[in-house]
């Protein structure tokens, strides 16, 4: 390990929890973003500031002979100017996956691998703990409500105690790098990557784990890398954390963990999956089952996660802001709201070029599926965020198949002629827009003027 950091694409989420978090441990780190300006600073940046990091225009000035490591994401080209200057001065490149994985590797580690909910279940984990006294540690790829209300991004913590709890990421094949004690697998879908491909991965995990690997009973993709049934969770089967008598009742859901009544302020039935994760994990570090549930009781949820941005109880009109940006996360973000109206009109903005081409089948046929007769499925122009890649797909794959299957749906294109579609498609009452889509940094406020618009409809 090195005692002075710089972080080429600081505010990043991944790259931005390891920073706080090492900014934490009394290391000196600094960083840089293409989203920085050299005149006025936007929230990241103070957040990143008032953690004790340094930021700079990237430009390439942050990084000085007395840098010790430059730390870069997949997402950095090295044509990139502070990864040519890193070059010229002799100063090691280091992956961020690669310093996560040295950091997990000094601790010992709850690692939450899995296609969907990974952010969640690394939240709720982290909470349990917190709430039994396990004074936690913590690095994830989303800010949770509890530690934003204390002014940071909330995707990091440096507790007192013994267990660092991470979100490790299978879409650049890192999640082989970590040895945890003890080890989650949600799910397994088509996501970046082929099934058979997931599973090699998720086998090495499984193999890197020194205490117990935990896996979702509902699948028999998943189960076919169960350790020990004791360990899993979900609700068929019998596992040891088992989930029963869901329901949904607005934001709020209920069901029983082995017979314990627990109710959250969520929705979707995904999420009492997540919690029931969460619960199997906490129990593997000595947390008893009972107190698990009641601690999980009070979790507040996590940044664009089913958010709701703002409603409207009387008339029963509802804004919620979510990251679903994968096909099973968006009909279970659909599926979610479709509890709470009769209904829903559902944005939904591509996170990039490929990820749209590689799973633009399975988007088109899982939303057909989904889509109620009354719902709408508004599908927007493809979130481009610079560099060398390849243009050559349309939106409108997704929206033509949609169409084909006798469902709603407008291929809408930019985010104001979205918002127009949105808005004339309306109902004046019991109607839920859903905002979804990743990496776009400004999604949440495009939920939150569409919002504006709504409740004042």
């Amino acid at each position: 390990m090195y005692n002075n950091y710089f972080f080429v694409g600081v505010a990043g989420t991944g790259m931005s929890a390891i920073a706080q978090y090492l900014s934490g441990k009394g290391k000196r780190v600094s960083g840089s973003d293409r989203l920085f300006s050299k005149t006025e600073k936007g929230e990241t940046q103070i957040q990143l500031e008032r953690a004790g990091i340094e930021c700079f225009f990237q430009d390439g000035s942050g990084i000085t002979s007395d840098t010790e490591a430059v730390i870069v994401s997949t997402a950095i080209e090295e044509s990139n100017v502070e990864y040519q200057k890193a070059l010229s001065l002799n100063i090691p490149i280091i992956k961020r996956s690669k310093l996560l994985a040295e950091i997990s590797d000094s601790v010992k580690t709850i690692a939450v691998g899995g296609t969907s909910g990974k952010s969640t279940t690394t939240a709720m984990i982290f909470h349990i703990l917190e709430k039994c006294g396990k004074e936690p540690s913590l690095i994830t790829g989303a800010g949770l409500a509890t530690i934003q209300k204390q002014g940071l991004i909330g995707n990091a913590w440096n507790g007192k105690g013994e267990w660092l709890v991470i979100e490790s990421d299978e879409s650049d094949g890192s999640i082989v790098n970590y040895n945890p004690q003890i080890a989650l697998l949600l799910n397994v879908e088509r996501d970046h990557k082929e099934e058979s491909e997931l599973l090699e991965l998720f086998s090495t995990f499984k193999s890197h784990t020194k205490q117990a690997f935990i896996v979702n009973s509902n699948y028999a993709i998943t189960m076919g890398l169960s350790q020990n049934d004791s360990f899993n969770f979900g609700t068929e089967g019998n596992p040891g954390v088992k989930g029963s008598d869901f329901t949904q009742d607005g934001f709020k859901i209920r069901f029983k963990v082995n017979g314990l009544p627990c109710s959250l302020n969520a929705i979707g039935r995904h999420n009492m999956e997540n919690a029931l994760a969460a619960i199997a994990a906490a129990i593997q570090t000595g947390v008893r089952i009972e107190d698990a549930v009641k601690a999980i009781e009070d979790f507040s949820g996590i940044y664009r996660r089913a958010s709701l941005v703002k409603g409207d109880d009387s008339r029963h009109i509802y804004v919620v802001d979510d990251f679903a940006h994968n096909p099973s996360e968006v009909a279970s973000a659909i599926k979610a709201c479709q509890n709470i109206a009769s209904k829903v009109i559902a944005y939904f903005q591509p996170h990039g070029f490929g990820p749209l081409r590689f799973m633009h089948q399975e988007l088109a046929e899982m939303t057909a599926d989904t889509l109620r007769p009354a719902d709408i499925f508004v599908i927007g122009d493809v979130y481009y965020a610079g560099g060398t890649v390849n243009r050559d797909i349309s939106p409108s794959v997704v929206s033509d198949y949609i169409l084909s299957q006798g469902k709603q749906c407008i291929f809408g294109g930019d985010k104001a002629a979205c918002k127009s579609a949105i808005i004339e498609n309306m109902t004046p009452q019991d109607c839920v827009v859903l905002v979804m889509g990743a990496r776009d940094p400004k999604l949440s406020d495009y939920a939150q003027e569409i919002a504006n618009v709504i409740t004042n409809y």
